[in-house]
């Protein structure tokens, strides 16, 4: 007979509920742990979409994630000349705000040539950019569908395309269009500006600029080496994939991802420390039944296996509880929740030992009643 099962269905209905609450509570750290590494999933998206093997930026800068960065439009060629580049693809990126029916919408917008590096990797429904301009590649986070219309610096943009998961490593949903459509988006003075910059001397309206120009090299081509070709010119800098994943991990995105960590650590601590008293207040409740057990001559081991084995199933059922809600609503969330089979299991493993240390007060406690309080009135 296992007395753990037995008490349990002698109490169900206040079990589940006990159980429920902590699967609330577990579900929520689950997430915090999900969200955290969704920051990293987030930042690293449209790196890892452009398959980008080099960055080449405006000398002195760290590239357009991090500060502002412009370089000449022909460096794209220049750079398609170097030695083990086997394709260059010049790229601008900007936050900006487009009205949708009834909304505005905070985007990224990347501008790009279509045919060369740039874009993203697949379009989940729809087709990518053709060749006439005024069309829009949107993320589904932007609640966007085929065929809508939205206005972005006074021009009306068709979605003909949709991409999953892309988005900024602030959250924004990520918007594609034409590089010459975001050129004179980003760099085309208005109007007025450009009677009194042309007064004043300073030319210019034109938008040959972007913001970095992105390159894939050719097999067995070393990036390092190619990058350091061109950082020889000091006009320009470069960086590696890998240069450009550790700039976004550690330095974009470092004070959110510290933030959501500290959180996630305070919020296991309260998580153990509310599972403790949880099993505490059930042991107490038995405080008759176990000094029962004790006067009829049940061994220390029957009453320890006792406390264990509720401990265990009050942590495991409100964890598949948490788990089951969380997975159900995740895609409900404004950021992603990035949970794999490692986060899930290293949490499991959490909460196991959550519930064993948190048992240990209640066995001690158990194994501390007198027999004699069975006999009590």
């Amino acid at each position: 007979m296992n007395l753990a099962l037995r008490d349990i269905r002698h109490r169900l209905g206040r079990f589940l509920i006990t159980c429920l609450g902590v699967g609330l509570l577990l579900g929520v750290a689950l997430a915090m742990v999900g969200i955290y590494q969704g920051v990293v999933a987030e930042a690293l998206a449209l790196t890892r979409s452009l398959a980008a093997e080099l960055w080449v930026v405006e000398a002195g800068t760290r590239g357009p994630f991090a500060e502002a960065s412009r370089v000449p439009g022909d460096v794209r060629e220049i750079v398609a000349r170097v030695p083990g580049v086997a394709a260059a693809g010049s790229i601008t990126l900007r936050t900006a705000e487009m009205a949708a029916p009834g909304r505005i919408i905070r985007a990224q917008v990347m501008g790009y040539e279509p045919g060369r590096p740039g874009g993203p990797s697949s379009i989940s429904s729809g087709r990518g950019l053709g060749g006439s301009r005024l069309e829009m590649v949107a993320d589904r986070r932007a609640g966007l569908a085929l065929g809508d219309t939205v206005t972005l610096g006074g021009d009306r943009y068709r979605i003909v395309g949709l991409t999953r998961d892309l988005v900024a490593s602030g959250g924004d949903p990520l918007v594609f269009i034409h590089l010459r459509d975001s050129q004179d988006l980003q760099f085309k003075l208005a109007p007025p500006a450009a009677r009194r910059a042309a007064a004043a001397g300073a030319g210019g309206s034109g938008t040959d600029t972007v913001n970095a120009v992105i390159a894939r090299l050719h097999p067995g081509a070393e990036a390092d080496a190619v990058a350091d070709t061109i950082r020889r010119w000091k006009h320009l800098a470069a960086l590696t994939d890998a240069e450009q994943a550790e700039l976004l991990t550690r330095s974009v995105v470092n004070r959110a991802r510290a933030q959501l960590g500290l959180f996630t650590v305070v919020l296991l601590f309260v998580t153990a420390v509310i599972i403790a008293l949880i099993i505490y207040t059930m042991t107490m409740d038995k405080l008759r039944e176990i000094a029962t057990l004790k006067l009829i001559g049940a061994p220390d081991r029957t009453i320890a296996g006792l406390v264990l084995q509720q401990a265990l199933l009050l942590g495991l059922a409100g964890f598949a509880m948490g788990a089951a809600l969380l997975f159900a609503v995740r895609d409900k969330f404004p950021r992603t929740v990035a949970l794999g089979p490692a986060e899930v299991a290293a949490m499991l493993g959490i909460v196991v030992a959550i519930c064993i240390l948190g048992s240990i007060v209640s066995i001690r406690a158990a194994l501390r009643i007198d027999a004699q309080a069975a006999l009590g009135g």
